[in-house]
């Protein structure tokens, strides 16, 4: 049984977008630090003084951008509640060391002889990776502990209600504490869900504010609110308490948009509506897909050679396959990809959604899928405008009509370009049920709601994440 007994508390409760703050912030003072100590240590090595006025700095004044490329690198440590997972935290740290010792190496290989100095960047990684990693153990040390944490109170002991407890109850460390549920539905009152308490009324909820040091109240009513109800949630946010809709908290949590808990006009107030961008985001990302495509696509000329001849060697021909998929406001396209299955993959011409151990794959294929390798072809329609870098992923018509009628807003996927790669695919694996594709589609529409190039930019650099541990799907 949950309790609500109330621990002893700080008076100061970060919420996560306080913690993404704190953590960036943190982490660039910690690599600055790491930048000063590896300068002292490379004048002790080279007998100069570490200073701006000193000719051999000046010669490598990108040296102090190090901090700035150590922060892109860790841009996959920022979710609030990976930041509070020690393993994960470390797994990340580990990551960005190794990817920033492979882009030294590869600038290293280009770079003129003398000018990249391998002593000075060789220290700041390591004092950059044991200091972050130190800040970071103490960051989970501190902000896990109950008098940090928030303390929520659920509105709505339903449908919505039991969902929320449902996802609380999987994360791993907890990101607040869930002290039970109001609900007017008296026969509910003393009961539990998911085993948390529903301690009373709604015209309890000011009295269980001051009791319980509430912070937080969180609205999972799906049906009509009372107007009792109402007044004391207006009155909780007036005295400071914040109020989050069950649909936000939600988001927050998990990252994906709840398509079973939505209501027609909440679709139309806070997705249409808020999944609108401006003008220049628009002209910034289709400038960024060209770029991008472009030296993808001298990539994919120089590699196509090698690859297609290893397929030909695995499985004969064909090299590569067209397929017709949906693109932007359900308009057709065709688009190339390197052949990963088998020829008869699909002999009954029934369409049918990779599988995770699909035995179709062959051998080079399923290479090929964990380091996207295949997908290279498609930086074609890229630069065609046909797709973009990031987005929901393309599917073909007949799985679009398919999954419209079992998965709700499903067609809202298609408000903008498919990508090449995208929020779904670099945290979800592979989709064959209904119910691992409505989870995708969650995911798809939390991004299309959110999009941004800063999230483009994160939803990038965990793709490479991917490539480099060969986890993509």
């Amino acid at each position: 049984m949950a309790t609500s007994a109330r621990p002893k508390q700080s008076g100061w409760r970060v919420r996560p977008r306080d913690q993404r703050t704190l953590l960036l912030f943190s982490d660039l003072l910690v690599a600055y630090v790491a930048l000063a100590a590896a300068l002292y240590i490379w004048s002790l090595r080279d007998q100069w003084l570490p200073t701006f006025l000193s000719e051999r700095v000046n010669t490598n004044l990108w040296f102090y951008f190090l901090p700035l490329i150590w922060i892109i690198f860790l841009t996959e440590t920022y979710d609030p509640h990976r930041a509070k997972n020690r393993r994960r935290t470390i797994l990340g740290v580990v990551l960005a060391i190794m990817a920033s010792v492979i882009f030294y190496a590869l600038l290293y290989l280009v770079a003129p002889k003398g000018s990249l100095p391998r002593w000075g960047v060789g220290v700041f990684l390591l004092l950059a990776g044991v200091l972050t990693i130190t800040w970071r153990l103490i960051y989970i040390r501190i902000f896990t502990g109950q008098a940090f944490l928030r303390r929520v109170l659920v509105v709505g002991a339903g449908k919505a209600g039991k969902t929320l407890a449902e996802v609380y109850r999987g994360l791993h460390p907890q990101p607040f504490c869930l002290v039970g549920f109001v609900d007017d539905d008296p026969a509910k009152t003393g009961k539990e869900l998911q085993g948390f308490p529903i301690l009373d009324g709604c015209k309890s909820l000011p009295a269980l504010i001051e009791k319980e040091c509430i912070s937080d109240v969180v609205i999972a009513i799906t049906g009509e609110m009372s107007n009792e109800a109402f007044e004391s949630i207006l009155e909780a946010q007036e005295d400071g308490v914040e109020v989050i809709p069950m649909p936000a908290m939600y988001e927050d949590l998990l990252g994906r948009v709840p398509i079973h808990h939505l209501e027609s006009d909440w679709l139309v107030r806070s997705f249409v509506n808020e999944s609108r961008v401006n003008g220049f985001y628009e002209v910034a990302k289709r400038i960024l897909d060209i770029l991008f495509a472009l030296v993808a696509l001298l990539v994919y000329i120089i590699i196509f050679p090698f690859i297609a001849l290893i397929i030909l060697i695995d499985s004969g021909r064909p090299v590569l396959y067209r397929q017709v998929r949906s693109g932007k406001g359900g308009k057709p396209y065709s688009f190339y990809k390197f052949r990963t299955m088998r020829q008869d993959a699909e002999k009954d011409g029934l369409a049918r959604p990779a599988e995770e151990n699909d035995s179709r794959i062959t051998r080079i294929g399923g290479v090929l899928r964990r380091t996207h390798l295949d997908e290279l072809p498609q930086v074609w329609n890229v630069l065609l405008g046909e797709m973009s870098i990031i987005g929901p992923r393309a599917e073909r018509p007949e799985l679009v009509e398919k999954y419209q009628k079992e998965i709700p807003f499903y067609r809202a996927r298609l408000l903008v370009k498919p990508g090449l790669t995208g929020w779904a695919q670099v945290n979800y694996g592979y989709s064959a049920t209904i119910a691992e594709n409505t989870i995708k589609q969650e995911y798809d529409l939390y991004y299309i709601k959110h999009r941004s190039l800063l999230m483009d930019f994160t939803v990038l650099l965990r793709t490479v994440w991917q490539v480099i541990g060969f986890r993509g799907r």
